[in-house]
């Protein structure tokens, strides 16, 4: 064995310990939603394409606030392989900053929003539920960006598993109050699918509060370096956060808002069209949330080792972060197509929306290894400082590839929802290779020695 290979390999067990928290805590994220599906789903079709459409148009609007945080992940990491741990919490400060001034636009942006799904086109019976659904989730938006800031501080210095625990315990406690509010227990009216907006607004409270507890025990643990550190705002590290954080948002409020989109298409065709749409996404966003792990997993790992000034160990970080997400893709891929109905009937028994789901299975099958290539590798770009080829990238192959395509096929060429799952295949396909190739570009001038910290040190009192 060549010593890069053996080199990568060690690489491995670090960026796995490091990533299965994460990972964990990344399913649990998803766990939400899969619950909300979960507890509706036997209200019928209908119920399944509010939450949906309600939570997909969510978080195509508090996505870009969301990502705008990640920034926080090259800065935090970098000044913590460097060894500054009072910068590492004054970036926190001002991430928390960011986050106060920006939830109430992302609230009020989804309150100006609610009256024109109307003019969407989407079904009646659809729109009926998902009007109150959306109201209730916004109420959630404060605590979740607060929770984003305070993840990216833990995580980018290691702390991952309180993370984990936390989701743990939003998941329980949203379980319990969907099956409360959503079907009348305990003595509370049943609220139907608006039940289930008001559980995960709660559930991300509870999340940001876990968070908080942690946090301040993590800080009390390293009194003596974060005791003089002060709160006011800081200009230079805020115009610093935010020229990493603008093009991360913008690249996840792309992704994500090419999904919302490829939904809000998915509403304008029937309900068991809709219906199995949201089904099969809902499987293989359970299964992106593994490549979603191990690239924040790799942004940490490659951040840090450019802190420490070790261009090679973020190399090999990156690639063994990419291997993974490589391998555990292409076996999603073949259980795809190997239990196609077993996996659908998870989330529904209704035979037409099983039968349409069935087929969309194997168009995700084809595209999973890529989508797990653009996922990993966007994290370890993001690690190196580089947010902006992403972005660059998800714009091509999404919204002037993927979606057209989709649109075209679905409604000028009479294919209906499979038209739009091939436009969103071969968006995500492109997307893979394109940052595949960027990331292999930034490996070699890594081992050239040529590369510039996003973190210079800048004075924090």
């Amino acid at each position: 064995m060549t010593r890069p290979c053996r080199v990568l390999m060690t690489e491995l067990i670090p960026t796995l310990r490091l990533a299965w928290p994460v990972i964990v805590a990344e399913l649990g994220w998803m766990g939400m939603g899969v619950v909300d599906t979960l507890i509706v789903g036997r209200l019928g079709a209908d119920a399944i394409g509010a939450v949906s459409l309600g939570s997909a148009i969510y978080m195509a609007v508090s996505i870009f606030g969301f990502g705008l945080l990640l920034g926080l992940d090259t800065l935090i990491s970098q000044a913590f392989g460097a060894g500054r741990i009072v910068e590492c919490r004054t970036w926190l400060i001002q991430g928390l900053y960011i986050a106060v001034i920006q939830s109430p636009i992302a609230m009020a942006l989804l309150w100006w929003g609610v009256p024109k799904l109307a003019g969407l086109g989407v079904h009646p019976s659809v729109l009926e539920a998902t009007v109150p659904f959306l109201k209730a989730l916004t109420w959630g938006t404060f605590p979740l960006f607060i929770y984003a800031c305070l993840r990216r501080y833990l995580q980018a210095q290691g702390v991952v598993r309180p993370v984990m625990y936390t989701l743990f315990g939003a998941n329980l406690l949203n379980a319990f109050a969907d099956w409360v509010l959503v079907y009348g227990k305990l003595g509370f009216p049943a609220m139907g699918v608006e039940g289930a907006g008001w559980s995960t607004a709660a559930s991300r409270l509870f999340m940001a509060i876990g968070l908080g507890i942690t946090t301040v025990m993590f800080d009390r643990s390293r009194k003596a370096e974060t005791q003089s550190i002060s709160w006011r705002p800081r200009p230079d590290f805020l115009m610093k956060l935010l020229a990493l954080g603008i093009p991360a948002g913008a690249h996840v409020m792309l992704e994500v808002g090419v999904f919302a989109a490829a939904t809000t298409l998915a509403g304008m065709l029937d309900p068991i069209s809709l219906a199995a749409h949201h089904v099969v996404l809902d499987i293989a966003s359970v299964t992106f949330m593994i490549p979603l792990g191990l690239s924040s997993a790799g942004a940490v790992r490659v951040g840090q080792a450019l802190g420490r000034g070790e261009p090679d160990a973020a190399r090999f970080a990156g690639w063994s972060a990419l291997l993974l997400g490589a391998a555990f893709m292409t076996f999603t891929a073949i259980t795809f197509v190997a239990v196609p109905g077993g996996l659908i009937s998870i989330f529904t028994d209704d035979p037409a929306v099983v039968g349409a789901a069935a087929s969309l299975m194997l168009i995700a099958a084809a595209f999973q290894l890529f989508d797990g290539l653009q996922g990993v590798t966007a994290g370890t770009m993001r690690g190196a400082g580089d947010t902006r080829t992403p972005v660059l990238c998800t714009l091509v192959a999404y919204w002037i590839i993927g979606l057209p395509l989709g649109y075209v096929l679905a409604f000028q060429g009479g294919m209906g929802i499979t038209g739009i799952w091939i436009g969103l295949a071969t968006g995500l396909c492109v997307a893979g290779i394109s940052l595949l190739t960027a990331w292999t570009l930034k490996a070699r001038a890594l081992a050239r020695g040529e590369y510039q910290l996003a973190n210079a040190p800048l004075p924090v009192h």
